[in-house]
């Protein structure tokens, strides 16, 4: 339930229901020790009266003082040190008469006995003290205070006579705690002691604590919603942009939303941003480049399925074997044209998912086309005496970052176009040389026609074809192939007619590695 909550939220409201549920943890367990540290002080405190209390019956017996107003006047001038660090320390005999306070002390003993009545009736009238609450026999009061004589009185007739009693007390500003215990005398019960103590150290110990922990969770809290705000300002945001900026690309929708601002920065989402406007302009880019060619390809098809067509309908009414040697002459010939097509198209796809593979490599030129001028020797010197010769300007070593079969495609492409254009018994020679710009540059030079076209660019648009009839058919894409794997490597062709004398020169420039 809890993990199909959280993966419903965003993470921005999965962060906070989080921090939501940990401070609520947090917060349970600190009102837990706040309701905890109360009582633990006070019975800190009471242990101490519990031991004067005990020490002070051991000495009334040791001494043998008897519970009378005499001679428990004497002993609390005589053990008067023992309280000192107490407020007050009350004694009642077991009618629960007042016989003793520590508050008289300061009194002469000659009028001690005289001033019995005033304290007993100041003690009488106090105002009432908190109602006593029995808890682990520590007993924290709230409202109805009560006197202290009635808290005696009350005690004597409750299951905590005979143990020690503590309550607490507010009165006025001040934080009183009170221990009572009876006195045995074997088993005869001859009065009371109960001792009082300010222990406002207690309620400001408790009150520190309290502050503390106010400030702590206001602080942990402003913490929580500045760290919020700059998660979802700097990280969210960019990413419910990028997520937007997908679905407008997905639904074909106009790019509204910008993410230039997301690209200029230096973190990882500024380059996911870039990453992804790259591949969204790449996706686009071959998109449009598939629905052109398919637009192109539909186009060029067109042409010879008409003559198929045509030429077909006047064979079944055709009774001439010459004029039906010519049709079906046409009708191979617009089949082979079709077939070059596909066959050219389904390498440019097959070539554009493997380069998407593939990666580039410093690589030797020399080599690569050492190796395919060699192959095309073998296969054209006999059949047609076509000589192709392969040259360098001297230099030590002519290296690229590129993908070697790309560069065989590419010499191989290039051959095949020189050597269609070429008659039997003719020479092409290949040069390979670096400019002042320390650039390599390969020349592949034939003997044919040369262009006749003043616009050579349109030689490597697809589908574009300019030959005499005698130098074969062509789907027109094997230069626009060139052209796109030389855009690859981010080098220049060019097109260009020789200057010596008839033919074509076909010019590779490599950017300097």
């Amino acid at each position: 339930m809890f993990s199909y909550l959280l993966k419903n939220l965003s993470i921005l409201k999965k962060f906070l229901f989080i921090n939501l549920i940990f401070f609520s943890i947090i917060g349970l367990f600190l009102f837990l020790y706040l309701k905890n540290v109360q009582p633990n002080l006070i019975k800190n405190k009471s242990s101490n009266h519990i031991k004067i209390i005990n020490n002070t019956i051991n000495n009334l017996d040791r001494l043998e003082i008897k519970f009378n107003e005499n001679d428990v006047r004497k002993f609390l001038f005589s053990t008067r040190f023992i309280f000192q660090s107490l407020d007050r320390v009350v004694f009642f005999n077991n009618q629960i008469d007042l016989i003793g306070d520590t508050d008289t002390l300061d009194l002469d003993p000659r009028s001690f006995s005289s001033r019995l009545d005033i304290v007993e009736s100041e003690i009488l009238n106090e105002e009432k003290s908190k109602e006593i609450m029995e808890k682990k026999n520590i007993n924290i009061g709230k409202e109805n205070l009560v006197s202290l004589k009635d808290i005696v009185f009350n005690y004597a007739s409750s299951k905590n006579f005979g143990t020690h009693f503590t309550f607490t007390e507010q009165e006025f500003n001040n934080f009183k705690l009170t221990t009572i215990k009876n006195v045995f005398r074997g088993d005869i019960n001859i009065g009371y002691i109960a001792i009082t103590e300010n222990a406002n150290d207690i309620k400001a110990a408790i009150d520190e604590r309290k502050t503390f922990v106010i400030r702590t969770a206001f602080a942990v809290g402003i913490v929580i919603l500045i760290f919020s705000y700059v998660l979802n300002r700097y990280f969210l945001k960019p990413i419910q942009n990028l997520v937007n900026y997908t679905n407008k690309i997905k639904n074909k929708e106009d790019k509204s939303i910008n993410i230039d601002n997301l690209k200029v920065r230096n973190d990882e989402l500024g380059l996911l941003s870039k990453s992804l406007d790259n591949m969204t302009l790449e996706l686009q880019k071959r998109i449009s480049h598939a629905e052109t060619f398919s637009t192109d390809l539909v186009h060029e098809i067109r042409n010879p399925l008409a003559s198929l067509k045509s030429a077909s309908e006047i064979l079944n009414d055709t009774k001439d074997i010459n004029e039906r040697s010519k049709l079906i002459n046409i009708l191979s010939h617009d089949v082979q044209r079709i077939e070059r097509l596909i066959t050219d198209y389904s390498q440019i796809l097959k070539d554009e998912v493997a380069l998407s593979n593939e990666k580039f490599k410093k690589i030797d030129l020399i080599p690569i086309i050492q190796s395919v001028v060699d192959d095309y020797n073998n296969l054209y010197q006999t059949k047609r005496g076509i000589n192709i010769s392969f040259s360098n300007d001297g230099n030590k070593s002519y290296y690229i970052k590129g993908i070697e079969n790309r560069i065989e495609q590419i010499v191989a492409n290039l051959l095949d176009n020189a050597i269609s254009f070429s008659d039997d018994n003719k020479n092409i020679d290949v040069k390979i040389s670096k400019n002042l710009e320390k650039q390599i540059v390969i020349n592949i030079i034939d003997e044919g026609p040369g262009f006749k076209e003043k616009d050579t660019t349109k030689t490597f648009k697809r589908f574009y074809s300019n030959r005499p009839d005698k130098f074969g058919q062509h789907s027109g894409l094997g230069l626009n192939i060139v052209k796109n794997l030389t855009d690859l490597h981010n080098a220049s062709i060019s097109a260009l007619n020789r200057t010596d004398r008839r033919g074509a020169n076909l010019q590779i420039i490599f950017p300097k590695t």
